[in-house]
């Protein structure tokens, strides 16, 4: 399949997958605490792509560890435990539209640390998406009373590491395989994750309660496949495509997650609503220059 095609097959199912995954953290939170559901959402992951991973991080020369380090921590470890606490006071939807902001702040990052393309479309863009950003947020605020909306800082927060990884991942790391990519990171993870969750308390908990169980078979679910198998794809998706077009999978998640969310109860006002539509234009104006990160794709080529 020729690759302008296989991109697009690619953002559909980190779509899907990705979508899927702030209902699947609001359900592990039933049961565990915000530590505990990120430790083994990075220890299931981290397993599964050491299992089928194995020969492709022996692979890895020794001064691309450096990079591993800093992808591992920066594309998963912070953000994972980021998006935790923050559903802890913010619906999962929520969480996913303001995970949206990932290509804005993709785009200043590029243009402040990685000398990309920032031209007046661009500007706008993320202006505007900054300004929904800002909308959603208060309106939050308003409709939900009980909920701490400065939790949405933390998505914000994950969101700029999720930034700073991809333009890691396509000017320091392009010619590593997504899956050594993947299994190399988590590799340097699981270490300290496991010493996290020891220190949690976990395992001084009862652990045949049933509501703890299934919190953690939504955890593996998510793990492996919202985790591992979503960081292969993603990976690739870096190779073959631009920084930019590869978050712009952060404006389609939300749709998915807004289904699950609405299926599970939450509420929405028209304010939220329109923000969030807010935010998906700045992200269109981003995206709408062909131009930008010209560099990058002919470092690619």
């Amino acid at each position: 399949m020729p690759l302008e095609k296989l991109k697009w097959v690619y953002l559909v199912i980190l779509s899907i997958v990705w979508g899927s995954s702030f209902i699947l953290i609001k359900k592990g939170l039933v049961g565990l605490s915000a530590i505990e559901v990120g430790s083994f959402r990075i220890i299931f992951a981290a397993v599964f792509l050491i299992l089928i991973g194995f020969r492709s991080i022996l692979k890895i020369k020794k001064r691309q560890w450096k990079w591993m380090v800093i992808s591992g921590l920066l594309g998963n470890f912070f953000p994972v435990y980021l998006f935790s606490f923050a559903e802890t006071e913010i619906d999962s939807a929520i969480a996913s539209i303001l995970n949206a902001a990932t290509p804005l702040m993709t785009l200043i990052f590029g243009a402040l640390f990685f000398k990309a393309v920032f031209n007046q479309n661009k500007i706008l863009g993320v202006v505007i998406g900054l300004l929904g950003t800002a909308g959603l947020i208060l309106s939050g605020a308003s409709i939900n009373p009980d909920q701490n909306y400065l939790y949405s800082l933390l998505v914000i927060i994950a969101a700029s590491c999720y930034a700073m990884n991809v333009n890691i991942l396509k000017t320091h790391m392009s010619d590593i395989s997504p899956l050594a990519i993947a299994a190399g990171s988590f590799t340097v993870l699981l270490f300290p994750t496991l010493v996290i969750l020891y220190f949690s308390g976990f395992f001084e908990r009862e652990l045949s309660n049933i509501v703890l169980q299934q919190s953690i078979g939504y955890v593996a679910i998510l793990g492996v496949i919202g985790t591992g198998v979503a960081m292969i794809i993603f990976n690739k998706l870096v190779q073959i495509s631009d920084p930019v077009f590869t978050t712009s999978v952060t404006y389609t998640i939300p749709v998915v997650a807004l289904g699950w969310g609405i299926l599970d109860g939450e509420v929405f006002s028209a304010w939220q609503l329109i923000s969030a539509f807010v935010i998906l234009i700045g992200v269109f104006i981003v995206n709408r220059s062909k131009k930008v990160f010209s560099k990058f794709r002919k470092q690619a080529t």
